[in-house]
Formats: C-alpha cells, sequence, structure tokens
C-alpha cells in the first residue's frame, strides 16, 4: 500500500457526494483524495501550495546561485568532447545480430 502523505483523507465518492464540507473540515491541512485506498490526489489549501511553490522556487534559485558561485563555466562542447571520450563507443564493425531469420 502506498503511503498516504497526510492527516486526513477522503474517498473520491466522499468528495463528489460533499465537496464543500471536505475543503472546509480540512482548513489549511492537505487532504488525501483515496480511490481503492490508495492516494490518487492531494487537496491543498491556495495558501499551502502558494507557499510550496515560492519555497521550490527559493530553493531553485539558490540552486542555480550556488552554480554560478561555484567558477567559470564550462563550455558544452568540452563536456560533450569528454563524456564521449570517455563512454562512446568505438567506431568499427557493427555487433553482430543473433537469432532472428537472415535476409535473402
Amino acid at each position: 500500500m502506498e503511503q498516504v502523505l497526510a492527516t486526513r483523507s477522503v474517498s473520491i465518492t466522499e468528495l463528489k457526494r460533499s465537496p464543500s464540507a471536505v475543503l472546509e473540515q480540512a482548513g489549511s491541512a492537505p487532504v488525501a483524495v483515496l480511490n481503492h485506498n490508495r492516494p490518487a490526489a492531494y487537496l491543498l489549501s491556495p495558501d499551502v501550495y502558494e507557499a510550496m511553490l515560492e519555497r521550490l522556487n527559493a530553493d531553485l534559485r539558490q540552486s542555480i546561485q550556488e552554480g554560478i558561485d561555484s567558477g567559470p563555466p564550462i563550455q558544452a562542447d568540452r563536456v560533450f568532447a569528454e563524456l564521449n571520450a570517455r563512454y562512446a563507443e568505438p567506431v568499427g564493425n557493427p555487433p553482430r545480430k543473433t537469432g532472428g531469420k537472415r535476409s535473402t
């Protein structure tokens, strides 16, 4: 069974039957919407959703700034050349096919 990441949960049927009551009872707490006892969705208040987005954006800005502060950028061509040199298949005979029908 999947982990339910909310203290309150409702079935899809209950949500369809009485959406206003579910939202009112939830307040600012997240609500897990269950389908056959498995989380199908989560309901969040607008304030909680906005706070989550603000936090994600702040974390993203911080990660970008850390990358900028870590030193001079490396040219993409150089990175790809190093990756190709390290991981590319050697050029030569193509791999042999095994099994299957021979073409005539």
